[in-house]
């Protein structure tokens, strides 16, 4: 699989977005996610895209985008200019397999916090949300609800065939959504604003990547 990273910074109204460049200090107008150019900085290491995640940014009138100290836990609530990586996938994405993701349900241990997640290449994972972190994670492509009750996780989370069902429609809803917008971590949708699987399957199955 071959992906890499752009740092795109979003206005708080979403009406405006900046690239940065080459350079690693200048950015250029854009639409925010766009196909990437010559000029703007290619991060192929993800440990490199997440210290570029959420910088807090100012627009200057003589230097364009100045970068402002990292954001602390609670600076999400303050109204500004972010900056977010954006992937930029060059190989075809796999569909999610179901198979998969029910093993790695049913092989979680109840009573931890567990995140069920998609990463960026597919795949179903899971981690312990009292000992790793979820904001800023770049390898959170789609992300469900923590669970810690064997009725979600463990071994007895299989015996709810329902679930099992409504839960791979929705990771595979969210799937399609990272894959049409580039965004990271996004929330499976609620099964009442779901379309059909089946429809989800093909948007997948037809999406091409970034011709680079």
């Amino acid at each position: 699989m071959k992906f890499f990273f752009t740092i795109d910074a979003l206005s708080a109204a979403g009406d405006k977005a900046w690239r940065l460049q080459q350079d690693r200090k200048s950015w250029r107008p854009c639409t925010y996610a766009e196909t990437a150019s010559e000029a703007d900085a290619r991060i192929f290491e993800t440990s490199e895209s997440e210290g570029w995640t959420g910088r807090r940014l100012k627009a200057d009138k003589e230097h364009g985008l100045i970068i402002k100290e990292k954001p602390g836990t609670f600076d999400f609530l303050v109204r500004g200019i972010y900056s977010h990586a954006v992937l930029h996938r060059q190989s075809a994405a796999p569909l999610p397999g179901k198979v998969q993701m029910i093993d790695t349900i049913t092989s979680l241990a109840p009573g931890t916090p567990w995140l069920v997640y998609l990463n960026v290449a597919g795949q179903f994972k899971a981690i312990d949300t009292n000992s790793s972190r979820i904001i800023g994670n770049l390898d959170i492509a789609v992300r469900g609800e923590i669970a810690s009750s064997e009725n979600y996780i463990g071994p007895k989370a299989i015996e709810n065939e329902q679930m099992m069902n409504e839960l791979y429609h929705q990771f595979i809803a969210g799937w399609d959504e990272h894959l049409q917008t580039s965004q990271m971590a996004v929330f499976i949708p609620d099964t009442e604003k779901l379309k059909e699987e089946s429809f989800y399957i093909e948007h997948i199955q037809n999406w091409q990547p970034e011709n680079q």
